[in-house]
């Protein structure tokens, strides 16, 4: 059972069964990823193992956006491996995207449909069992059941995220790529969202997160990882880091790789 505690004490069920059976969450192995002749990530390593939160951080233009597009099969990558849950992105797409949950800076709704109308959708297009169980459970997590009516065009920018998050949810994953899915929420809305990350990884799902906010990321994660230029430079999990150092080896930009 995965305890999503949101505004009414919402419970969800985490529904990634063949998860745990898959030997990591994710794993990404010399992935090369470039527009053009211009190149964005480079021989990129990285693993999330299952039940851990992994805050990725580094500077706009670092590659963390194209990363996460390359792991939730939005873009393809030049070279390399990347594997969710044992599903290959390139060959086994669709049974890759079916462990993921994406919240990303689109919060890819229909804005002229409302929020309960938009997670219908998406949930018949995953076949969803109990669906309106499922979308109240979902909406209840993030404090949007009032709101579930309303076209999404009509939310305010946090409301939309809420909504977001929702989506990315749903279906159950057991990975969730969150791109600064704090961006635009209010107080509550960070709460909430916190509650959900805690929660997912207690139950043995994975999130993998990217955020400017030092403190926020080091406070949800287990594992602090830094991307500069296209290459993970730093890698240590949070039991091994001083984040006093750390705040000041990452403004700074000294020492990071040390």
């Amino acid at each position: 059972m995965l305890a999503i505690m949101g505004a009414a004490d919402t419970k969800l069920e985490h529904e990634a069964s063949a998860a745990p059976a898959a030997s990591s969450a994710l794993l990404v192995q010399g992935l090369r990823k470039g527009y053009g002749r211009q190149p964005v990530l480079w021989d990129l390593d990285l693993s999330v193992s299952w039940g851990q939160c992994v805050a990725l951080f580094g500077a706009n233009g670092a590659g963390k956006t194209s990363l996460l597009k390359v792991l939730s099969t939005q873009a393809r990558a030049d070279s390399g491996i990347v594997r969710v849950a044992d599903h290959d992105v390139r060959s086994q797409t669709v049974a890759a995207a079916r462990h993921i949950g994406l919240v990303s800076h689109r919060h890819m709704l229909y804005e002229d449909m409302t929020g309960m109308e938009n997670l219908r959708f998406y949930g018949r297009m995953f076949s969803l069992e109990d669906l309106p169980r499922r979308i109240s459970e979902a909406l209840q997590a993030v404090g949007m059941e009032q709101r579930a009516n309303q076209r999404v065009r009509n939310l305010s920018n946090g409301q939309q995220k809420r909504v977001s998050i929702a989506r990315a949810i749903l279906h159950r994953p057991g990975l969730l790529l969150l791109d600064e899915p704090e961006a635009g929420l209010d107080a509550e809305g960070v709460q909430l969202l916190g509650g959900i990350v805690r929660q997912w990884t207690c139950n043995g799902g994975s999130v993998l997160m990217t955020t400017h906010n030092i403190e926020r990321g080091l406070e949800w994660a287990d594992r602090a990882v830094v991307l500069s230029r296209g290459s993970i430079v730093f890698d240590r999990p949070k039991e091994q880091l001083d984040p006093d150092d750390f705040r000041h080896g990452y403004s700074s930009g000294l020492g990071l790789g040390s």
